[in-house]
């Protein structure tokens, strides 16, 4: 197979090519992945004597990335353009090459504890390329090819106490136009946004403008030549010193540009442009590769491109189960009796926590001290929330204002501390510029300091920060079953949107769904039972909120209430068996000695899942399936002995869906 390079691409480079001419000089540096097959290649045109480029055009950076042998190669990202602009600084083009292109290999261990797998491997090739502008200010551009993906960044080496600011980044990202993009539109400024929580677009040809002014959000999935190649766009190690990105509205050819915060974002709050001192280093933008979805959903590139944790000792960090009492019943973070039905829920059921959400402070004074300490006899622990404004917001749910500054941020968490509270949930931030990332951030650190887990909601998406700081249980960005409460058309949208998730939201990190809700809220379920129990293994989330009414899970059938008791939130690995974005998917995750495995149907029309269980260790094992019972209300049950070299073929109904627990024998 020859590379395939979409019309545009091929326009461009012609038109390129033809331009410089005889005066035009070419200089590439290649990398490749440790495994040979993803290869990026960096360019540098220079045509200096052509009077008709302006300056800009004169020296441009561009780079691709293809897959395969030297022989048979496919192209997953066309010919796109590297720069920044600064105040003080244009890095875009008319650059002049200094030294560098030297390939260095990483290997490093690294544990987790939340997301994918606990023990991760970062293994790659790094080349480091510097470059000089007109008036011999520096930056350098450092690329790394893995396995599973390319990442670079861009970094300023020169020294200066004076902040600069990052006007632009040309960054672009030029997808083959005969793919399909399963893409998020980024939210436009207001109340409530953006917080990651539109509905993803499933399948749309690339290229395709936003239904936002605002542009496309990141992650962003995109299904290339047919289905032989996959690619998913996002950024990670996100600093303070830096804003949080996305895509722009209108890729036009396939190229996906990068796109600042809003001006508007945080009820208008903070510079939308990132500053800092020199040396400056900003966030990896990522592109996980894969021939199959596997790669997409079982790669830890977000987190490998992140900085190490930042927190020394780590056994008070606890991942685990959370009883929610706001999705059945809104007011009842104000009434102590009905928060501590949903205690005495967590305690049966032996989850670890419960979660009192907003206005909880308009209580009697001694109403939470009292509820820790009834929740901690019965081995709970009590998680608060609290909204995270602040001037960035104008959402009046209680308590607000201490979070923001940290004085009385630290004053609140020491107080949180002393009376035995395990963790926060922060909520309503509304906004991906600099100050607002670096508000994350703070909140974080002392959160650590004072023995405090946290939960993010209201929130952007992930950026490799869990394991920067491991008390990061979960973000939400994500339209979640919150929704069935607010939005008539989420119900019928829920299912597609779910199997599309998996591949692009919670293939970047932590996502608070909420999850497995089998009640029906003001807005019905078109989801069966069985799709429900579904999302405690198919959706990752360091705390998982069981979002539901306290007797919806204790009158369980014993099947699916045993199943609920027993299935964890953290993992030692996953993988990949089966579907497609906006279809259906099938993954299996492992815990100890034991694979939990969870399927759910995107489609109205039922499906059968053949699963291969040749991941399994070659000994026996005993699998257990709950699936759902007749017209997808209430559940079947069944047990099998199987092993390695089996096959098992199960039945999804119509928005259907099962889980399985493979226990050895």
């Amino acid at each position: 197979m020859k590379s395939i390079y979409p019309i545009p691409v091929a326009v461009y480079l012609v038109f390129f090519l033809m331009s410089c001419g005889q005066n035009s000089q070419i200089r590439n540096w290649e990398l490749s992945s440790p495994d040979g097959k993803v290869h990026v290649t960096v360019s540098l045109f220079s045509h200096p004597h052509r009077p008709e480029f302006t300056d800009s055009e004169k020296a441009c950076l561009l780079y691709k990335v293809d897959y395969g042998s030297a022989e048979n190669r496919l192209e997953w990202i066309g010919p796109s353009p590297l720069g920044i602009e600064r105040t003080d600084q244009d890095f875009t083009g008319n650059l002049v090459f200094q030294s560098g292109g030297k390939i260095r290999n990483i290997e490093t261990s690294y544990t987790m504890l939340t997301g994918k797998r606990q023990s991760c491997r970062n293994v790659c090739n790094e080349m480091e390329l510097n470059f000089k502008n007109s008036d011999s200010a520096k930056i350098q551009v450092v690329f790394r090819a893995y396995n599973d993906g390319v990442a670079f960044q861009y970094r300023f080496p020169d020294t200066s106490a004076e902040r600069k600011t990052v006007l632009k980044e040309t960054t672009g990202f030029r997808v083959p136009l005969d793919g399909e993009a399963f893409i998020q539109p980024y939210e436009e400024p207001d109340t409530y946004k953006p917080a990651y929580e539109a509905l993803y677009r499933s399948g749309v040809p690339v290229g395709t403008a936003s239904s936002s002014r605002a542009g496309w959000a990141f992650p962003a999935l995109f299904k290339l030549h047919g289905g032989r190649a996959w690619a998913l766009l996002t950024e990670t190690g996100l600093e303070r010193t830096y804003c949080g990105s996305h895509l722009g509205p209108a890729p036009k050819g396939g190229l996906y540009t990068i796109r600042f915060p809003e001006s508007k974002e945080g009820n208008g709050t903070g510079a939308a442009d990132p500053s800092s001192v020199l040396p400056w280093a900003l966030p990896w933008r990522v592109i996980v590769l894969g021939e199959t979805q596997a790669r997409i959903l079982e790669s830890t590139l977000a987190t490998d491109l992140s900085p190490s944790a930042r927190i020394e000792t780590t056994d008070w960090i606890k991942p685990g189960r959370v009883s929610w009492s706001w999705w059945s019943d809104n007011g009842s973070p104000t009434d102590e009796k009905k928060l501590r039905t949903f205690v005495d829920l967590a305690a049966v059921m032996g989850w670890e926590y419960s979660l009192v959400d907003a206005n909880w402070n308009r209580m009697a004074k001694e109403a939470i001290p009292d509820l820790v300490q009834y929740a901690a006899e019965k081995n709970v622990g009590i998680l608060l929330w609290y909204n995270s404004g602040g001037p960035h917001n104008t959402v009046t749910e209680q308590p607000r204002d201490r979070m923001l500054e940290s004085t009385a941020r630290r004053e609140e968490f020491s107080y949180l501390k002393a009376i035995g509270v395990k963790g926060v949930k922060v909520d309503f931030f509304q906004s991906d510029k600099q100050e607002v990332i670096g508000l994350y951030q703070d909140i974080l650190e002392d959160a650590a300091c004072f023995g405090l887990l946290v939960n993010f909601h209201g929130c952007t998406v992930p950026r490799g920060w869990a394991r920067t700081y491991p008390n990061l249980m979960s973000m939400e960005a994500v339209r979640g079953a919150e929704s069935y409460i607010f939005d008539p058309e989420y119900p019928a949208a829920a299912p597609r949107h779910n199997t599309i998730l998996a591949f692009t939201r919670n293939a970047i990190g932590s996502m608070d769904y909420t999850p497995v809700t089998f009640s029906d809220n003001r807005y019905a379920h078109k989801t069966t039972d069985g799709h429900e129990l579904a999302l405690s293994v198919v959706f990752e989330s360091g705390w998982v909120h069981f979002a539901d009414r306290a007797d919806a899970y204790l009158d369980l059938p014993p099947a699916p209430k045993s199943f609920l008791r027993r299935v964890p939130t953290r993992w030692d690995d996953v993988r990949f068996l089966t579907g497609e974005p906006g279809k259906y998917v099938v993954l299996a995750r492992r815990a100890g000695e034991k694979w939990f495995i969870g399927g759910i149907n995107g489609e109205d029309k039922a499906v059968t899942s053949e699963i291969k269980l040749r991941f399994l260790y070659a000994i026996p094992y005993t699998l257990r399936v709950i699936n759902d019972g007749l017209h997808g209300k209430g559940f079947k049950s069944w047990e099998a002995r199987v092993s390695a070299a089996d096959s098992i073929a199960i039945p999804l109904q119509p928005f259907g869906g099962f889980v399985a627990e493979l226990v050895p024998i």
